[in-house]
């Protein structure tokens, strides 16, 4: 049910910003929209997520109801800080979006632009699993707005999914795309890489399977085994191997290889896009550093510097809103190192980079040394932005050691 919230200082009831945040109105602001339910849980994930026996009190026909309230707390919290701006970018995920039902998921987009406000262009995103996604659905939300749907299809193998937990059926995948398209929406898949037992031939297949449906935007994310996870259990207790680093690594580069030669580019480590017009805006907002409020349990916000969590349960938070309260739980303001550090964790990820001179003076000759390494490409670092290479995106932590350390 995901991990442990963090450590912070106490949020105020009435979810109110402090006075002194320097709010900037030209920083772009999105929105978030954690919907927590899954069918089943899979046993990589540590996301905060429920099944319907882990529910306990709150209900999922209800959901939409209680995220509404939040936003509108949230209008009121804005208003008064005068962080009021409409939302560039809009992003439902999960767990399983797609398992409200549609009529629900468009009643909260039309929450956020009625209370917060949508800009004319601003991409909407809503997480899908395979099996959800009908003609219908993919109609309901592209005429609520809706603009981008992003298909968890994680492998063509089956023996690959059954490792991952994954119970949708791999032929709905097609027909998930299919819907998608006949709505007019654009369609990225996920692949998720490294699971126990597959190899690198699994891999290939993968991909190959993904790009024949012609998507817009690929994700493809290295398998991570987190604490208190089933998977760990398996991993500690022998039951299955542990990824192997080589393999990945392996993988990844086919990964990129094949892409490429699709006429896909990397904008980020784990992201391809057939042109920058379908990259994901809303995640780069997350890269880029900018605002966005987080709505829904356990959900994670961002403004002006500012970070705040929400409690995690969906009962708790169902709790806190029925009685007039902020669901927050707890609030951070990093100060200026912390803020330096993640900067440099997040921009160098990214295809456009970051600037050389928003490096910690004494750290900005560890540059030269990365170049000489392979790991950041000199053409762009003489035009004073650090933009990683094939290998520097593989040894990306290296990178961001050598930077902050």
């Amino acid at each position: 049910m995901g991990s442990a919230l963090p450590v912070g200082d106490p949020a105020p009831a009435d979810g109110a910003l402090p006075a002194d945040l320097p709010i900037d109105a030209a920083v772009p602001f999105g929105v978030y929209l954690h919907v927590p339910f899954c069918r089943v849980r899979c046993g990589y994930c540590d996301f905060n997520t429920y099944t319907s026996t882990e529910l306990r009190g709150a209900r999922q026909d209800q959901y939409a109801d209680t995220l509404l309230r939040e936003i509108d707390l949230a209008r009121g919290v804005l208003d008064e800080a005068g962080a009021l701006r409409a939302a560039s970018t809009v992003f439902f995920g999960g767990g399983t979006p797609t398992l409200l039902p549609p009529g629900d998921l468009a009643r909260m987009l039309d929450g956020v632009r009625a209370a917060l406000g949508l800009k004319g262009d601003a991409e909407v995103t809503v997480e899908a699993n395979p099996d959800t996604v009908t003609d219908a659905v993919a109609e309901t939300l592209a005429a609520a707005g809706v603009t981008r749907m992003s298909i968890g299809m994680q492998s063509a193998v089956p023996h690959v999914l059954r490792a991952l937990d994954r119970t949708h059926d791999p032929a709905n995948v097609r027909a998930a795309v299919t819907a998608a398209r006949r709505s007019g929406l654009d369609v990225s898949v996920d692949l998720i890489y490294g699971a126990p037992g597959e190899s690198l031939g699994d891999w290939e297949r993968s991909v190959q399977t993904a790009l024949a449906l012609e998507p817009d935007h690929v994700s493809a994310y290295a398998l991570i085994v987190e604490d208190g996870t089933k998977l760990a259990r398996q991993i500690r207790r022998a039951q299955v191997p542990a990824p192997d680093d080589d393999l990945q690594a392996d993988m990844y580069e086919l990964t990129d290889r094949l892409l490429a030669d699709a006429g896909f580019a990397w904008y980020e480590v784990s992201n391809w896009a057939r042109g920058s017009a379908h990259r994901s805006q809303h995640n780069l907002a997350y890269w880029r550093g900018y605002d966005w409020w987080g709505f829904g349990p356990g959900a994670h916000s961002h403004v002006a510097g500012l970070r705040w969590w929400n409690v995690k349960h969906p009962a708790a938070y169902a709790q806190r809103l029925g009685g007039g309260a902020s669901p927050a739980a707890g609030r951070e303001r990093p100060d200026a190192v912390a803020r330096q550090l993640e900067s440099v964790l997040l921009r160098t990820r990214i295809r456009e980079g970051m600037p050389v001179a928003e490096l910690a003076e004494n750290r900005r000759g560890a540059v030269a040394g990365l170049i000489a390494d392979g790991l950041v490409q000199g053409a762009e670092a003489v035009h004073g932005r650090i933009v990683l290479t094939l290998k520097g995106r593989l040894l990306a932590d290296a990178v961001v050691r050598a930077l902050t350390d």
